[in-house]
């Protein structure tokens, strides 16, 4: 029993820290670069709201549910990092963040639940084995969440670093940061399965 709680909250924090979950990291930074450790409530928020989603997809593959297009799945999830990306790079230094969280917290949701969808098959051959699937989906779930705490804190403590020892404007951080992962984003938005 314990065994299992471990292995699937390794695989949890795995899921999110490996170098292939790229799209996953690309996404956190996306939402969590405009966030100050002050912010922290609001940070452990929309990372739960991400899990929430992740684990709603997983489950529904898990069950059975619904089945996807993976083709789609993969170009959806780039798409929405993009979407949060280009938000960035309009609103930043703007108080935008305060007054529309409401939209944020929508597209993370939405985010996860399309991300979830898209690492279903993997993440599904863990819970199949597992004698309690719901069980097996929470522990996966708990994993997701320490995961992407320990990347929003270095998100957060390279923001704050950035913006004290090196002096960048908040706005000016965000906006060439967001430049850079939407820059990354165009290579595999064009080159996409889904347009083949």
């Amino acid at each position: 029993m314990i065994d299992n709680f471990i292995s699937n909250l390794q695989d949890g924090i795995y899921h999110v820290l490996h170098i292939n979950a790229y799209e996953h990291i690309l996404f956190l930074i996306v939402l969590i670069l405009p966030y100050l450790f002050k912010d922290w409530k609001r940070i452990l928020l929309l990372i739960t709201v991400f899990t929430v989603g992740h684990c709603l997809s997983l489950s529904l593959v898990t069950y059975n549910i619904i089945s996807v297009d993976l083709k789609v799945i993969s170009f959806l999830i780039s798409f929405i990092i993009l979407i949060v990306a280009l938000f960035n790079i309009f609103t930043a230094g703007k108080k935008v963040l305060h007054t529309k969280i409401g939209v944020l917290f929508f597209i993370t949701l939405f985010f996860g639940l399309v991300h979830g969808l898209g690492f279903a098959d993997n993440l599904n051959a863990l819970t199949t084995a597992s004698e309690n699937k719901l069980l097996a989906i929470l522990e996966i779930a708990l994993g997701l969440e320490i995961g992407q705490l320990i990347v929003a804190f270095i998100i957060v403590f390279l923001s704050f670093l950035c913006q004290t020892l090196f002096r960048f404007s908040k706005r000016d951080w965000i906006m060439v940061i967001s430049a850079i992962v939407l820059g990354s984003l165009i290579p595999i938005l064009i080159n996409s399965s889904i347009f083949s």
